[in-house]
């Protein structure tokens, strides 16, 4: 997968994720503010314990990790190009963080433990201050133990609001969370078992929206909905099908595309993917329609419904209203004059290929790979970089995926555009302009991208 930015990356920032395709990335270097100017909307997130009704009246209490008490964490609502900042309190027994994702900014801001700064210890606290240049339906985790403190709850959305926005009638965000729970409701222990670090890591046995096990989504024939969707799970990879309906795809990973519908009807999320989808209520006053996650076979399962009010439509026909968002300023990529890197993904069980001793993870446990050379531990920084470009230059990343595991893509602080998978060019603009994108990836699957 080729991808284009405008600054070096490193490898770990590559090893954090994976991908199996062709991307291009481009990003435009994005300045520190002045901290002791910066001014705008401000907020506190409060990490900590929290007991929430996750699965009803008729379980306990689930026991999770939270900003502010809430599960998911706040929504946090602000304007394209309005300068924001966060003051992080960290009332955990453990050193945390808080990575932006989806966001292009300043990379002192950007939350990575002992890369772009030192953790949060207990009872210490650490100012975030950006200005998101692009607008989309963003979010905000933990990065510091990951694995465990996102599985654990700490997760929320970020809104960046257009100033022009799409005319709906209703503006929803389902955050979509995967949980490991006990008979008892509670977290099921057991993180960074050999097995799951393996394979495709930990997939859970409860799907909740908005922190809840859902009930119906509650709408009125003739409305045009807005339906942010995010996948806030560590592993789990979704393929939504709205029965009874044709949801129009019109942004992903907070950047916006082509409208255009799917062509196998489903809105695929791998893990940190967002889709914001407009949905116009055609079906009938009175009945309800399933929405279905089938992504993994013979594992399909009904996560939530569409239910019907019964009274009359709203408007006799859909909304005439453009469906396309207002473009972000990204810039475009140089591809005559961008650098060429190869990028394989390796390693897993059942990958194909042996783990040799530079591929073998801590306890002699399967490890994951790029070009051969596995991340050693948590906050490494003297690992040499994957490789070097530019600033300012475009560069195209070839993604070659060799396991047996769909992968996610990220790239911290950088957009990308998708140019092609196996050779096929992307339609729709899908993979244009997208900011900390997991792409879609299979075993297999090549990817060629741009980036500057």
């Amino acid at each position: 997968m080729p991808l284009t930015f405008s600054s070096a990356i490193g490898r770990r920032q590559l090893l954090q994720a994976g991908i199996t395709c062709t991307a291009a990335v481009l990003a435009r270097p994005v300045l520190a503010d002045d901290r002791s100017t910066f001014g705008g909307p401000a907020t506190t997130l409060r990490t900590g314990q929290a007991r929430i009704r996750m699965v009803g009246d008729k379980y306990p209490e689930t026991s999770v990790w939270a900003y502010n008490g809430a599960e998911p964490g706040p929504v946090l609502r602000v304007r394209q190009g309005v300068p924001f900042q966060a003051t992080v309190e960290n009332g955990l027994s453990e050193p945390t963080t808080v990575h932006w994702h989806g966001i292009r900014l300043p990379n002192a801001m950007d939350g990575v433990p002992d890369i772009t700064q030192k953790p949060v210890k207990p009872g210490e606290r650490f100012r975030y201050f950006f200005t998101p240049p692009d607008a989309g339906t963003v979010w905000y985790h933990s990065h510091a133990d990951s694995l465990v403190q996102l599985a654990r709850g700490l997760a929320g959305a970020l809104i960046v609001e257009e100033a022009n926005p799409p005319k709906v009638d209703r503006d929803i965000l389902w955050t979509i969370q995967d949980w490991r729970l006990t008979t008892n409701a509670q977290i099921a222990p057991g993180f960074n078992n050999r097995m799951e670090a393996a394979m495709d890591g930990r997939v859970g046995n409860t799907v909740t929206i908005n922190g809840r096990v859902p009930g119906a989504l509650k709408v009125r024939a003739g409305e045009r909905v807005r339906l942010r969707l995010l996948n806030a799970a560590t592993a789990r990879i979704m393929a939504l099908r709205f029965a009874g309906h044709r949801p129009v795809i019109v942004a992903l990973d907070g950047q916006p595309c082509d409208p255009h519908e799917s062509t196998d009807g489903r809105i695929l999320l791998g893990p940190a993917m967002r889709a914001d989808v407009m949905l116009d209520m055609q079906g009938e006053p009175g009945r309800s329609y399933d929405v279905i996650d089938d992504f993994y076979d013979r594992l399909a399962y009904t996560l939530t419904r569409v239910e019907y009010d019964r009274k009359s439509p709203v408007r006799p026909r859909p909304s005439d209203a453009s469906l396309r968002l207002p473009p972000n300023p990204v810039p475009h990529p140089d591809l005559k004059n961008a650098s060429v890197h190869e990028v394989q993904l390796q390693g897993g069980m059942m990958g194909g290929m042996a783990m040799g001793a530079g591929m073998m993870g801590m306890g002699g446990n399967a490890a994951w790979a790029i070009n051969g050379q596995s991340m050693p531990g948590d906050g490494n920084p003297t690992m040499p970089p994957l490789f070097e470009t530019a600033r300012g230059r475009s560069c195209v990343l070839d993604i070659r995926n060799e396991t047996a595991w769909w992968h996610p893509m990220h790239l911290h602080g950088h957009s990308f555009r998708v140019l092609d998978r196996d050779g096929t060019e992307v339609p729709h603009n899908v993979g244009r302009y997208r900011t900390c994108a997991p792409a879609r990836a299979r075993a297999g699957c090549v990817r060629r991208g741009q980036s500057r």
